[in-house]
């Protein structure tokens, strides 16, 4: 028995955790909906008060099958919240592939651009953020949330999307930019199974050498492989945050802070205490 086995993770004690906000009627977790501001308000309150180093704030669904809305649309529903929130002493973060969106929510307040397509449904986003230089969340994608589901095909999925990740940051070292966050896109173009090849394989993104934030809480590759509903996911998501926390995740974007809360305390008496 080899009595030196360690926890492979990087120290926990810098892990964050984003608690997730959608200002829109229809995301597909109902618990994460909150479309009048003294709501939304309550959950950010709650949200801090649980541990939350980042609120990520959305005010469109991005859940595959969702249609489109304009970028008119979008910000009319997130301007009023962000008014509310303008001193707010947490770091902020935008949800949005829309450059227009991106820079009126920064005239605003100081955000994070969390772009779910990787800048390739708004050919302005890139730009714009190459210009401006907010700190912006990368994600591996396909298509459109709506068409999403169409482009699943991979040779090597986990090679693919670590490619188009280091292609991306190439792109950043070319315009001198350097606030970027990497997610691997879970559930963005990708099937259940594919899902569960990068958490298996998740330890090589950390070659990157970047941040690495994962989307996982409640997904349908948690609840269709459990045959539940998202609103039974709980212990799940839990389940699948520790595995991926031990493979490298530096920033967990979650419905429920309070559970990572605490899977994090738990961890990092093990790594502070028994290592």
């Amino acid at each position: 028995m080899n009595l030196d086995t360690k926890i492979q993770c990087k120290t926990l004690e810098n892990v964050k955790i984003m608690g997730i906000v959608n200002v829109t009627p229809d995301s597909f977790y109902p618990g994460s909906r909150f479309m009048y501001v003294e709501d939304a308000l309550k959950q950010i309150e709650k949200h801090i008060q649980e541990g939350a180093d980042i609120i990520d704030i959305g005010g469109q669904s991005t859940r595959p099958g969702a249609t489109l809305l304009s970028a008119k649309q979008e910000y009319e529903r997130l301007e009023p919240i962000l008014r509310e929130i303008k001193n707010l002493p947490i770091t902020i973060s935008v949800d949005t592939f829309y450059a227009e969106v991106a820079q009126k929510c920064l005239s605003l307040r100081e955000v994070w651009i969390n772009d779910i397509s990787g800048g390739n449904i708004d050919v302005n986003m890139l730009p714009f953020i190459f210009s401006e230089k907010p700190l912006y969340v990368w994600t591996h994608s396909r298509g459109t949330p709506a068409t999403m589901a169409q482009f699943t095909e991979y040779s090597n999925v986990v090679q693919e999307v670590y490619q188009c990740a280091e292609n991306f940051i190439q792109q950043c070292h070319k315009h001198n930019f350097n606030k970027y966050i990497i997610d691997a896109g879970f559930g963005f173009a990708k099937t259940i199974a594919q899902n569960f090849e990068l958490i298996k394989r998740f330890e090589v993104f950390s070659q990157l050498n970047a941040p690495l934030l994962v989307g996982i809480s409640r997904k349908s590759m948690i609840y269709k492989t459990l045959n539940i509903t998202p609103q039974e996911a709980l212990n799940g998501t839990t389940a699948l945050h520790t595995v991926l926390l031990l493979k490298g995740a530096n920033i967990l974007r979650v419905h429920d802070v309070k559970p990572v809360k605490e899977t994090l305390m738990l961890l990092s008496q093990i790594e502070q205490n028994y290592i």
